[in-house]
């Protein structure tokens, strides 16, 4: 995977979205790109699960969790079961937990920040609709593009 956001932001500057600095670099790939799913949760990793538990080959899993940094949505369970079934990357808006396990599993996660404390789980939240969040719109089916410099957004492939 060769590509670099600062690069891709030259090439598309009128046609690509820039994420606010706010996330860190957690997973063991720090480059990272593919085609959108959403989910909106809000302390609850419920469906976080169900969806990293399906095929993501190609794909990167944006979760709105409302940026709480009260829990985590995430842990290196979590992560692993993305790695394994194929996706390419996941970006929280709120924490993740078992950092130093998350960070030798090969799989792009960003997130605001760490917290010990896991979800509760009660399934509740929203599935493949558009987020809002760090000054972007992250719709389902666009593509997002992130590496130590950033998260890019745009409507179409463009790597």
């Amino acid at each position: 995977m060769s590509f670099a956001t600062a690069d891709l932001y030259d090439e598309h500057a009128d046609k690509v979205q820039v994420a606010l600095p706010i996330f860190k670099d957690f997973g063991g790939k720090k480059k990272f790109y593919g085609q959108i799913s959403t989910v909106r949760v809000f302390e609850d990793n419920s469906l976080v699960r169900t969806a990293l538990e399906e095929q993501g080959i190609g794909k990167v899993l944006v979760v709105d969790g409302g940026e709480s940094l009260r829990c985590a949505l995430i842990g290196d369970l979590l992560a692993q079961v993305g790695k394994d079934n194929g996706w390419q990357g996941i970006v929280v808006s709120g924490c993740i937990r078992d950092s130093a396990v998350i960070a030798m599993i090969d799989i792009g996660i960003k997130a605001l920040n760490t917290n010990p404390r896991k979800s509760v789980k009660i399934g509740a939240g929203e599935r493949e609709i558009p987020l809002a969040f760090a000054g972007v719109t992250f719709k389902p089916g666009d593509y997002i593009y992130a590496d130590e410099d950033g998260i890019l957004v745009s409507p179409r492939k463009i790597v």
